[in-house]
């Protein structure tokens, strides 16, 4: 099987989803073999996880996260 990389187009994103909504997350190796997707388990992973996902906040943070995040970073660095 040949796999696929570059960028996803709408349809493979709607399989991944659908899949998903059936069989649930995880098994990413299966998804990609299963659903048809000529994709590698981690893409789809990566895929799901990164923005895919119902819960993935997508815009700019507030002034209260950013607050945070400096005051994060001025205690404890990079880590």
């Amino acid at each position: 099987m040949v796999i696929k990389k570059g960028p996803w187009t709408e349809d493979e994103d709607a399989v991944l989803m659908n899949y998903v909504a059936v069989h649930g997350e995880g098994h990413w190796n299966s998804v990609a073999r299963c659903s048809g997707l000529k994709r590698t388990g981690k893409s789809c992973r990566l895929r799901w996880l990164n923005y895919l996902r119902p819960n993935v906040r997508r815009g700019n943070i507030t002034l209260q996260e950013q607050i945070l995040i400096l005051d994060l970073h001025s205690r404890w660095g990079n880590r």
